[in-house]
């Protein structure tokens, strides 16, 4: 029989690896210039967003922000205006996917899907992290999305309770 600190341990390791496989969802594509992309993020916590914010990691000003019900183009770096909007302006069901048009080489890099729900709600939590490759229009085009390492991750975390499982018994 398993003795109780041990069992403690295995709930604790293994809650931890289940919030780290179920966190921000991480997508990686590959896009030709002058194509449109639509930037995946989907929210499923349920509830009204108050705040969505769409980030480039190289950028101090927003690719996007929603912000009390209207789009805020003050607070969005000049070469993302008129460039990007809502794949459902509605937001139903949680999606608050992007659509970026007319892809430069300077779109390549990492975005990032913010969403806060409430007014008093600490920072906005992250949802989607996506790095975008850009390649010129006359060369091959890879996979155009592959949805990010969503196998691996789950691989890790059937070897890492494997693991667990076999250190405790």
């Amino acid at each position: 029989m398993m003795s109780s600190s041990k069992w403690t341990f295995c709930v604790c390791l293994l809650t931890c690896l289940l919030n780290w496989s179920v966190s921000e969802d991480h997508q990686q594509i590959t896009v030709k210039t002058g194509d449109d992309v639509t930037l995946q993020c989907l929210d499923h916590r349920g509830g009204d967003i108050k705040l969505l914010e769409w980030m480039k990691q190289d950028l101090e000003e927003d690719v996007f922000v929603f912000r009390h019900g209207n789009m805020s183009k003050d607070l969005q770096h000049p070469s993302f205006i008129n460039r990007v909007e809502l794949k459902d302006p509605e937001m139903k069901d949680g999606d608050v996917s992007l659509i970026l048009k007319n892809v430069t080489v300077n779109d390549a890099g990492t975005y990032e899907c913010y969403v806060r729900k409430s007014n008093t709600q600490p920072p906005p939590q992250l949802i989607s992290n996506i790095t975008i490759t850009v390649i010129d229009s006359g060369g091959e085009a890879g996979d155009i999305s592959d949805g990010g390492d969503k196998d691996g991750r789950l691989r890790l975390l059937v070897f890492m309770t494997l693991v667990v499982v076999g250190v405790v018994f």
